[in-house]
């Protein structure tokens, strides 16, 4: 080594060495930012928490929307109220950010409520070192809390100024308000001006690595109603009495078993009951039967579920399911009505350029590629309203696990990648020109 190279040696030494040598100089500062607010956002979650919103609670997804407004409002966002007094909802929170003209329309999805209603025995939080025990910690109270984080980081860099973003947070996620015309035209029309949809519920972690979700299944629900001539038990199977209501349902049944299957379709009875009289509550979620095992019962229920994974899966095996029970034994009869779904989010071209667009983040941030979660591992969400309509990726909340139970707990360790890899996201799809 010459004399002058070794003079300029330690200079080029002594030079600071990005710590992540992919992002700029301005999206360093936002990494730093997001870990910077990380404690607040915490805060907000263990207030969040505090408070039950659960779907028919009005009272209380009103108070998570009062937390919730002004944190929005702080950072610049036009924020409303849409009432869904109609279909006996609480309502939806919007919040509006106008940035630079003919750029990205980003549409930002969460939710605040929870499945823990009131009379839920599970209504307080515990903190157990990085994990937080409590009801909506991560559906969707951690989401909706990563979202307000990565846009504070971006507010206080400078990179939220020039974003153009809608936030659409419901009040009804967990139990849609019926009928969904109405308590998701919102959302929908949210969709019709965004370029890309960015769902902020949680984080799939499988085996210690993090997914990212291009595709959601539907969820669709139906009920099947067999009748049958009642008579004496001795009498059954007889040419004028025939095989009774629940031979009829069980064929049904066992049919579906058979010979509905495919890839990505899954189907499910949750519910049935049979006998001389059977009553259905109106929600569903109970039924009731009398009757004695010398009577051939005249009548049979069920209710059940399937999910697919596009719309023309939907309509195969609706048309399947229909002909299976169209066919009837002897002297009996059936029905099956579905009723309003959640439609499915297919996997596209546009989601998965979404997914290359945060795996490039995880690059640049030295954290693992993030592969397409399997759909039969995610169940259905709100962004499946807008799938038709604009690209979108699901899973930018925080990792959890026992979502949906008593025992639902949120790692508070992934909310520090969560917030940098969503405010890198929307920085950088800020400065891409817009479809519209």
């Amino acid at each position: 080594m010459t004399r002058k190279f070794a003079l300029l040696a330690p200079l080029v030494l002594a030079l600071p060495t990005p710590a992540f040598a992919g992002l700029s100089g301005i999206e360093q500062t936002l990494v730093t930012q997001a870990d910077t607010d990380t404690p607040l956002a915490i805060g907000l979650l263990e207030r969040l928490v505090a408070q039950n919103s659960g779907t028919r609670n009005i009272a209380g997804v009103k108070k998570v929307r009062d937390l919730v407004e002004p944190e929005l409002a702080a950072l610049g966002f036009a924020t409303r109220w849409v009432p869904m007094d109609a279909v006996h909802r609480a309502g939806h929170l919007i919040a509006t950010h106008k940035g630079r003209p003919g750029t990205t329309r980003m549409l930002l999805i969460g939710h605040l409520d929870t499945v823990f209603e009131p009379a839920s025995p599970f209504q307080t939080a515990t903190r157990e070192g990085d994990i937080l025990h409590g009801p909506g910690a991560s559906d969707d109270k951690g989401g909706v809390v990563v979202m307000i984080a990565a846009l504070r980081a971006m507010k206080t860099v400078g990179t939220l100024a020039h974003a153009n973003i809608e936030v659409v947070l419901t009040g009804d996620e967990e139990a849609a308000g019926d009928p969904i015309s109405v308590s998701r035209a919102d959302l929908i029309e949210a969709a019709h001006h965004a370029d890309v949809a960015l769902d902020f519920e949680g984080l799939s972690v499988q085996n210690g690595q993090d997914y990212g979700s291009i595709a959601r299944r539907s969820a669709g629900s139906y009920t099947i109603t067999a009748t049958g001539k009642s008579s004496h038990s001795g009498q059954i199977f007889a040419p004028g009495v025939g095989d009774g209501a629940v031979y009829e349902l069980a064929r049904i049944i066992t049919a579906f078993h058979d010979q509905l299957p495919e890839p990505d379709l899954t189907f499910n009875i949750g519910l049935m009951a049979g006998g001389a009289t059977v009553t259905m509550a109106p929600d569903e979620a109970q039924i009731g039967a009398t009757g004695k095992t010398n009577i051939v019962p005249p009548i049979a229920m069920a209710s059940g579920d399937f999910r697919a994974l596009t719309e023309s899966q939907i309509d195969r095996v609706k048309d399947r399911m229909i002909a299976i029970v169209a066919r009837h034994l002897p002297q009996t009869d059936a029905q099956i009505v579905f009723h309003e779904a959640y439609p499915p989010m297919a996997p596209t071209p546009g989601n998965q350029a979404l997914l290359d667009r945060l795996n490039a983040i995880n690059t640049d941030l030295n954290l693992p590629v993030m592969p397409a979660l399997d759909p039969l591992k995610r169940g259905a969400g709100d962004i499946s309203f807008v799938a038709r309509y604009v690209d979108g990726l699901v899973g930018l909340g925080p990792s959890s696990r026992g979502d949906h139970t008593p025992e639902e707990r949120v790692d508070l360790s992934s909310f520090p990648r969560q917030i940098k890899r969503a405010a890198l996201l929307m920085t950088r799809l800020s400065k891409e020109t817009s479809r519209h």
